[in-house]
């Protein structure tokens, strides 16, 4: 459990939790819709990342919906703790539409899944600002980046907004119980 004081956190956990990954919707030609329809259901099999190879080589895309089929493919691979080759992808994404706040969030959570929590950070905030759907799994990931760099009062504060944005999902639910508020002696 952790213990905060008021302007202060106590840590004693290691972070065994996963990173959250958002999918992008593309509405391009048919088998890159596929590929967004897998994605977003949760799915990472090789059939599924298959669809999203063959919409990036054979669809005839635009930038944004090419860049979102990456987005996608990279989530399918992230998954499965891929993390070089989500990485490429997520990198391709961005160098064809920098403004996909998707793209920017899902490599944050790369980065904290390979425990590189000052560059999950930064691209965590990056896709904030730029805007996301589902902004609750960018706080997560945020509070899990924050954690691994011995932040826990905005890992805890992180944790609560994610929960506030979704209030039935587990995962904040269940890593907010490991904190404990207290007030700091005066």
């Amino acid at each position: 459990m952790r213990t905060m004081a008021i302007g202060a956190f106590w840590a004693a956990a290691v972070l065994a939790v996963a990173p959250a990954k958002a999918a992008v919707t593309v509405l391009g030609d048919a088998i890159a819709n596929q590929c967004s329809e897998a994605a977003i259901a949760g799915k990472s099999d090789p059939a599924s990342e298959n669809l999203c190879t063959q919409a990036l080589t054979e669809d005839t895309l635009t930038a944004e919906d090419r860049a979102g089929t990456f987005v996608n493919r990279g989530v399918m691979k992230l998954r499965r703790d891929e993390w070089e080759s989500s990485h490429a992808d997520f990198d391709a994404a961005l160098a064809l539409a920098p403004g996909i706040g998707e793209a920017w969030v899902n490599r944050g959570a790369m980065w904290v899944g390979e425990h590189n929590y000052k560059a999950g950070l930064s691209d965590l905030n990056k896709g904030l600002a730029l805007g996301v759907k589902e902004p609750e799994k960018a706080y997560f990931n945020r509070a899990l980046a924050y954690e691994g760099l011995d932040d826990e009062k905005s890992a805890y504060f992180d944790y609560q907004h994610a929960l506030q944005l979704k209030p039935d999902w587990v995962l904040p639910q269940k890593e907010l119980l490991r904190f404990h508020v207290s007030q700091k002696p005066e």
